[in-house]
């Protein structure tokens, strides 16, 4: 096996790896209705850093990461924003960190990585999330 190929089967062990490493249960639902719980690297960070100015800026960046082959495996395809608003979206749940709050997501942008097997998702919070 190449490198390159022993990065792609390590990017998906360590995004599943929710026993001693960074993946974390999250719920899947396609614009069609379909859902999956899979496991990804969740993130949800309210304050961000201005490049520019080194200054903090109010904000707030959510970003998941899932693996192709997990998508492929529940039988979803890759996740993507919807422009037409009038249509159902991507979603997104998982519980925080303390497991008592449940946050909800549409997903926004996908950026898929084909050289390592993963799809990253910037979240926004959906109408009826919190």
């Amino acid at each position: 096996m190449g490198l390159r190929a022993t990065a792609y089967a390590d990017a998906r062990a360590i995004l599943n790896d929710s026993a001693a490493g960074f993946g974390w249960p999250v719920k899947v639902t396609d614009p069609a209705g379909n859902t999956a719980d899979l496991t990804g690297y969740a993130g949800d960070v309210a304050q961000t850093i201005d490049p520019d100015t080194g200054q903090a800026v109010t904000g707030r960046r959510a970003p998941l990461t899932l693996h192709l082959d997990d998508l492929e495996a529940a039988g979803l395809g890759i996740p993507r924003s919807v422009a037409d608003e009038s249509g159902d979206p991507w979603r997104i749940e998982y519980n925080d960190i303390t497991l008592n709050h449940l946050v909800k997501y549409d997903i926004l942008e996908a950026w898929p990585d084909r050289t390592l097997g993963v799809v990253t998702c910037w979240l926004g919070i959906y109408k009826d999330g919190v």
